[in-house]
């Protein structure tokens, strides 16, 4: 599985994000749910891979492709994007995902977030 597009210009190589396939990798073998929207049906707490490192490889991932694009674009305003982007997904996503953990998985979440970033 990976996460990759057809570069715009043209270039039939993949571009991959190898961050994001390595997360849902970690969830598939812990069996546990991938799915962002439903954090409370969590089965295991995932903290090996490539989360012994960082929360959230997979928004990293997207935030990463956003960087590039905004790169390849040329155009510093665009990472403006990116910045709305990390700031949406604080908020919006990973606030309520960490809370829903927390309830789930209580003193042991505690200690995953003591011991790693929640970005990089």
């Amino acid at each position: 599985m990976c996460c990759c597009a057809i570069a715009p210009w043209g270039h039939n190589r993949p571009r991959c994000s190898t961050r994001r396939p390595a997360g849902v990798l970690s969830f598939r073998r812990a069996r546990t749910t991938v799915n962002p929207l439903k954090p409370e049906t969590a089965s295991a707490l995932v903290r090996s891979g490539v989360y012994r490192y960082t929360r959230n490889p997979m928004y990293l991932g997207f935030a990463t492709v956003l960087v590039a694009w905004a790169i390849l674009l040329a155009w510093p305003p665009a990472l403006l994007g990116v910045l709305g982007f990390v700031v949406y997904m604080n908020l919006f996503q990973i606030g309520p995902e960490e809370r829903a953990l927390a309830r789930r998985f209580g003193g042991e979440f505690a200690q995953y977030c003591n011991g790693v970033r929640r970005w990089v």
